[in-house]
């Protein structure tokens, strides 16, 4: 073929604000950093080791399919690092070598490479790795579990499952101020509430993330939670619990508005969000899962390309012409 009449295709998003690829990357993790140090404090050096594996992991396994697709080597942009900062901030402190190994290889190679690289995996890396880690060593994902060694001066039950198992009789244990400031079990990066609202205004406000998704998802998951508690508030728990504790604020900053696996438009990324956010809580108090983040964003990364068919018509669009 004529290489004149060569396309060339990108990956979203499709403005350009004179930034580049590693800015953006380098960015985002910078915004993660306060809730990562949080955790590294608590938990100490199995969490270090941990962010460590999993950063170190990634970037080698971005390598290795770069050589073996006969793709330029891609690890500079730091994606691939992103990727592995954000899974290790969904996962226990003590999480093993190997299941962060194997984590790391299905978010890049699962999750990224097969699909094409960086803008055309359809679905969150991160999430399709700690989704498939549930289902498959979900012990290996249970907080209380992982964490029953900790004694660091506050409850030590991972809140979602208390309150799954005991109910809202458990939330004494938690106020607002506790869950803001990390005062509550759970992965290495989820905990310190306040740190991930700060990173993501940060992102909001330098662009690298579309506010219209995270606080959709936010008054999805508030609203949703709102009617359960006013339905039954011996039986489900208030607004805030939900929004500040499990994978929500992470979810909500740094997991639901990822450019390839989001919509682009307007409403439907208002759409997008609040189903992620109805989602989220449907599964926290009728599914069988504590947290319901995760899937609630893998599905509607799967209902993404249908959202984005939901836009204004095309000017003139319609109109009779003489």
């Amino acid at each position: 073929m004529d290489k004149d009449k060569l396309f060339v295709s990108s990956y979203a998003p499709y403005w350009h604000n004179g930034s580049s690829l590693s800015v953006k990357s380098y960015n985002i993790m910078l915004a993660a950093l306060p809730a990562v140090i949080l955790g590294i404090t608590q938990y100490g050096a199995p969490a270090l080791g941990v962010v460590a594996f999993s950063v170190s992991f990634a970037i080698f396994w971005e390598l290795i399919m770069n050589y073996v697709m006969k793709r330029p080597v891609t690890i500079g942009d730091g994606n691939a690092a992103l990727i592995g900062l954000l899974f290790a901030m969904l996962l226990p402190a003590n999480t093993p070598w190997w299941v962060v190994l194997v984590g790391t290889f299905i978010a890049i190679v699962i999750g990224k490479q097969i699909f094409g690289g960086m803008g055309c995996n359809p679905l969150n890396p991160p999430l399709v790795a700690i989704a498939m880690l549930m289902l498959s060593w979900e012990a290996m994902l249970s907080f209380d579990e992982a964490l029953v060694n900790y004694d660091l001066g506050f409850y030590m039950a991972y809140p979602l499952a208390a309150l799954k198992h005991f109910g809202p009789d458990t939330l004494y244990h938690y106020s607002p101020g506790q869950l803001l400031m990390g005062q509550q079990a759970g992965a290495i990066g989820t905990t310190f509430g306040l740190g991930l609202i700060i990173g993501g205004i940060y992102l909001i406000l330098r662009g690298f993330i579309r506010w219209e998704i995270t606080l959709s998802f936010l008054t999805g998951v508030f609203v949703t939670s709102l009617l359960f508690y006013v339905s039954d508030p011996a039986a489900y728990a208030p607004p805030y619990f939900h929004l500040l504790t499990g994978y929500t604020l992470i979810g909500a900053f740094f997991l639901a508005p990822e450019d390839a696996s989001s919509p682009v438009h307007f409403i439907p990324m208002l759409i997008y969000g609040a189903c992620a956010g109805f989602l989220t809580v449907l599964i926290r108090n009728i599914g069988a899962f504590a947290d319901g983040v995760v899937f609630a964003v893998l599905l509607v990364n799967v209902a993404n390309p249908l959202f984005d068919k939901i836009r204004p018509k095309a000017l003139g669009k319609g109109t009779d012409h003489a």
